[in-house]
Formats: C-alpha cells, sequence, structure tokens
C-alpha cells in the first residue's frame, strides 16, 4: 500500500482524467475538509465568546457599520457601542440610522459625516416600533413631569437656589424643555438631559432611556427599584428609601438572583415566575389578570404629592387593578385590610394636620400678614416642609409599608413640625387663627393640657376611630 501511494504521489499528471484526476480529487476534498474545520472551530469561538458575553450576536447593516467603524476609529461613543451590541435592538438590526435618523425639517436635524440625523431620540422615534408603549406613556403621569416649571419647587431651584440648579437638579428629573441652536445642536442650558418629562423639538414628551438607560435599553435594568430610585428618593419623596424597609425590599435584596429580572413580559408574573416585588411589579409590570402598562398611576388611586392627598378619578378602578397585583401573592384579607391601614393613615394627615395647616395659611394671606413672594417669611419655609417633606415621607411610609418612615421619619416630624414650629408662628402673626387650629379636638392638649382620664378619653376615641374604619376588626 505504501509503494501504491508513493507511486500515485509521484506520477506525472496527465492532461485529462486518470490518476491525476484522483489525486486532485483527494487534494480538493482535503482542503474543502480543512477550510470546514477552520470555519466551524471559528464560528464555535464566537459563539462560546457571546455566549461568556451574554449578549447576542449582532446584525449590522452596511449603514449602521459605517457609524460604528467611525466611531471606533475615532474612539468616540465605545462604550454606547459595546451596550447597544448586546441589547435586544442588536440582532433586529435597529441601530444607529434607525434611531438617530431625522427628516429633512426636523427643528434638531443636522449633517453628520453624510447623514441627516438628530442626536436626540424621542418617544416619537421609539413609537415607530412601540406605538401601545409610546401611547401609555403618553397620558401619563410621567409624561407631564416637566410641567413643575411652574410650581413652588420649581421657584426654590430656580430663583431661590439659582438657575444652575433648576438645569441640573430639577429637570435632571423632571425634564427640560429643549432648545435647539441655529446649526441644528441642543443648547447646553437644556441638554444634556433625560428628565422623564422632558420636552422634545418634535413635540413629544418624556425620554424612554430615563428608565431604559442608552444603548443597551434594558428590560432588566429598568426593572430595578434603583432605576426609580434616581429620582423616587431624598426628604420629599422618598420611594426607594421606604421600599427597601419594607419587607418587600428585604425580599427582594435577599433573593435578587431569583428574580428572573430578564425575562420577557409574559415570563415575568408575580406569584408565578417571581415572588418579590419591585416598584415595575406593582405599578407596571404584566400579572395574571393584567397587561403591562407604560403609563405608571393606572394603579394608584391617591396621590400624595400635594398639602392635601385626594383620590384620583377612577380610583375604585385604579385600587381595583393594584389590588389584583397584590393578590398575585397575597391573600383576600392581608389585602383589604392593609389599604384600609393606609387609607385610615392618610385620613389621619388630611385631617390632623394637611388640612388645618393649610386654612391657617390661607387665613394668614387674607388678612395681609403674608406677602405674596414665595418663601420670603420663616413661616413659608415651615409650612412647606411640613408638606411637601414631612408629610409626604409619612404618606410614603403608609403606601410601601414602611414603619419607620410612618413614625420616626414621617407623623413624629409632622407633629414636631406642626407644634413647635408652625404653630408658634401662626400664633405670633395672628393669635385669632391659632385659636382656631387649636379649637379642634384632636389639638386640644396643646392648649388646655390633658388630665389621666382625658388622655384615656382620647387614646379611646382613636381606638374607636380605627375600629370603626377596620370594620370592627
Amino acid at each position: 500500500m505504501d509503494d501504491l501511494d508513493n507511486k500515485l504521489e509521484n506520477k506525472t499528471e496527465p492532461a485529462h482524467g486518470g490518476n491525476g484526476a484522483l489525486n486532485f480529487t483527494r487534494y480538493m476534498i482535503g482542503g474543502l475538509c480543512l477550510i470546514l474545520f477552520l470555519a466551524l472551530t471559528g464560528v464555535g469561538y464566537v459563539q462560546v465568546e457571546e455566549r461568556r458575553e451574554g449578549g447576542i450576536r449582532p446584525f449590522v447593516s452596511a449603514e449602521n457599520k459605517k457609524c460604528i467603524d467611525c466611531h471606533l476609529a475615532k474612539d468616540v461613543s465605545v462604550g454606547g457601542i459595546n451596550d447597544w451590541k448586546v441589547s435586544r435592538h442588536a440582532p433586529k438590526g435597529i441601530g444607529c440610522v434607525e434611531c438617530h435618523r431625522a427628516e429633512k425639517g426636523d427643528a434638531d436635524a443636522y449633517d453628520h459625516e453624510g447623514f441627516l440625523i438628530s442626536t436626540l431620540v424621542t418617544p416619537k422615534d421609539c413609537m415607530r416600533c412601540h406605538d401601545k408603549e409610546a401611547g401609555q406613556f403618553e397620558r401619563s403621569h410621567h409624561a407631564k413631569a416637566a410641567q413643575f416649571i411652574g410650581s413652588l419647587d420649581n421657584f426654590l431651584g430656580n430663583v431661590v437656589e439659582g438657575p444652575e440648579v433648576g438645569t441640573t437638579g430639577c429637570a435632571g428629573c423632571h425634564g427640560s424643555v429643549v432648545k435647539v441652536m441655529e446649526n441644528g445642536k441642543l443648547h447646553p442650558s437644556t441638554w444634556p438631559n433625560s428628565g422623564i418629562g422632558r420636552v422634545n423639538p418634535d413635540g413629544s414628551k418624556g425620554t424612554c432611556s430615563a428608565c431604559h438607560a442608552r444603548h443597551g435599553f434594558s428590560v432588566a435594568q429598568a426593572r430595578q427599584p434603583e432605576s426609580c430610585g434616581r429620582c423616587h428618593m431624598g426628604p420629599d419623596h422618598p420611594q426607594i428609601e421606604a421600599y427597601y424597609e419594607s419587607k418587600h425590599g428585604v425580599l427582594f435584596t435577599a433573593n435578587k438572583d431569583k428574580m428572573k429580572l430578564s425575562h420577557p413580559k409574559d415570563a415575568w408574573l408575580p406569584g408565578k415566575d417571581y415572588q418579590f416585588p419591585t416598584c415595575a411589579t406593582c405599578h407596571m409590570s404584566a400579572t395574571s389578570t393584567q397587561e403591562v402598562t407604560h403609563d405608571v398611576g393606572d394603579r394608584i388611586s391617591w396621590t400624595l404629592r400635594p398639602v392635601i392627598s385626594t383620590r384620583l378619578e377612577n380610583h375604585e378602578a385604579r385600587r381595583k387593578a393594584m389590588t389584583q397585583v397584590c393578590s398575585s401573592c397575597h391573600s383576600e384579607q392581608i389585602v383589604e385590610r392593609f389599604f384600609t391601614q393606609m387609607d385610615s393613615g392618610i385620613a389621619l394627615y388630611n385631617e390632623k394636620f394637611g388640612k388645618p395647616a393649610k386654612v391657617a395659611m390661607d387665613r394668614l394671606k387674607e388678612l395681609g400678614k403674608i406677602t405674596p413672594t414665595p418663601f420670603d417669611e420663616e413661616i413659608e419655609w415651615v409650612f412647606y416642609e411640613l408638606w411637601h417633606h414631612e408629610g409626604r415621607r409619612a404618606r410614603h411610609g403608609l403606601s410601601k409599608m414602611a414603619p419607620d418612615y410612618v413614625h420616626w421619619q414621617g407623623f413624629y416630624e409632622v407633629a414636631k413640625h406642626f407644634y413647635v414650629k408652625f404653630l408658634p408662628k401662626v400664633r405670633e402673626l395672628s393669635p385669632a387663627v391659632a385659636k382656631d387650629l387649636l379649637a379642634q379636638e384632636t389639638h386640644r392638649w396643646m392648649e388646655k393640657g390633658m388630665t389621666k382620664d382625658e388622655i384615656a378619653q382620647m387614646l379611646e376615641f382613636y381606638d374607636k376611630e380605627m375600629q370603626g374604619k377596620r370594620g370592627g376588626g
């Protein structure tokens, strides 16, 4: 056999057919096998690397390749490219051009390396593929967040503190009204900005990247409590702090690795696919009876923001929707009695502190004891912190089942502010207004003092009130 092989290898190939053809075929087959082996090895290597990074092979169009190659060559926004490569957009070929392409006549359009683009990607752009989500967001309170411009909060930020605070502080969460310069570039006083209610040059409101940070647009990231906590935190709206104090937050932290945060919406149902709720669970995500919503107010029955809390329009339907979320994990009795406790606590704040304080402030204004200019008198600061800081903390503590935020960081601070700071200022400006305020049953202890019997009667009064609101048990 060896001699035969040697002869075949050493034989001169004829011009056509014969053993030369056989030899040629053998080399062809060997060469093809080698090429196939190398190709499969290369593909396997790429796939292993992709799996290792947790990504999916991106589809890069010729246009997008130009963008990527140029950015890589100039070392510009490389992090954004890496985020995009592992996004859900990448394998579908949704890239730079699909999102940033502008139309002639767009206020913020400009020529960039031969492409007409816009720096901003707005909900109007996203709705080309996500029409339902964009519509839900557009009617939400989030989309109206920039309307804070006329509020006392904005007066503090832009006037009392200074306009730079309004630009990077207030508007950083609420959103700016984006202004475009003559060259199509965005004015630095209004951008960069990813505030949830940003008003865009195309007339749309908001930015999807407030929750789904560019360029990964990760659903897992949007479901994290920290995504909401970027803005829903601090002394005036401590939702994230109250959440992490609650049992919900404790359980999420202890079981984060079991949360399946990257699962698609139809495979991320509370009580079935996971047990430990995040902000998204209660306010947005799908349940066995409800679809995902990008209107975060759909399931909220109270507004806890103003001086006096009020029930929202269609609050019964909103409460029913939230109750269905709770019922994914809890019994009817637990859900019903939680809401009874929350409603009672909000009513306590309203009736004992919120309403009397507002009545007193309105009366002082009518009497000319307070000027029309906000925050030029000490009592205005005291009143503002009473409802805007302490009052909100107490109410958010109630809604998040956070005991310390209800008591020590909530109602204790409300009461201290009310009796030790606010009431003396009212009395100083108008003894008559202070007397009317103290005439209310719940405040008489401050004026007259109380005997042991009166204290017992007061406690009995509150106990009966709570029993009645709980339905007797």
